[in-house]
């Protein structure tokens, strides 16, 4: 009984979350990126930015493909800044996950850092309640930050021992 109360209640209210991972890579000097979309989220984030409410995100047509709608789209809504630059994100692809867009990005030439500034304000402007987690791994440390509409930019320092 109670499981399916609480089955009905999820139903009701959705969540609304993605998940980005930001790893070092000290060997390609590089920070790789993962970001986890529900599609039917981004779907509707991207219709509103191309104003078009009918755009099916995985199968666009019209000469539009699906890896550059997204990546118009996280070129808006994901910024990050390495030690105070901002960097330039490289989309690489992206592939299907269940209900889920994993995308692949990538940042070169970073031979080591001391702070991530990260703008993730990703399906915020269709979902108030949206939560953006992001995790950052540098040197088998990582550190979190929970974005929101209300709060969608944070920053995160290694220089300082892990608390």
């Amino acid at each position: 009984m109670l499981l399916s109360l609480l089955v009905a209640l999820w139903s009701l209210h959705p969540i609304h979350v993605s998940v980005t991972e930001i790893e070092h890579n000290e060997k390609n000097r590089s920070l790789e990126i993962i970001s986890r979309i529900f599609i039917d989220d981004l779907e509707l984030s991207v219709r509103r930015q191309t104003g078009n409410e009918t755009l099916d995100l995985l199968n666009p047509g019209n000469g539009l493909t699906t890896d550059q709608l997204v990546k118009d789209y996280l070129k808006e809504h994901l910024q990050i800044s390495v030690d105070g630059k901002p960097a330039r994100i490289n989309y690489l692809a992206h592939e299907l996950d269940d209900a889920a867009i994993v995308c692949y990005l990538e940042i070169e030439g970073v031979k080591k850092l001391k702070k991530v500034d990260v703008m993730n304000s990703v399906i915020q402007e269709t979902h108030a309640d949206q939560s953006n987690l992001v995790h950052v791994t540098y040197l088998s440390v990582i550190r979190s930050l929970r974005l929101t509409r209300e709060r969608p930019s944070g920053s995160l320092e290694f220089d300082k021992p892990n608390p």
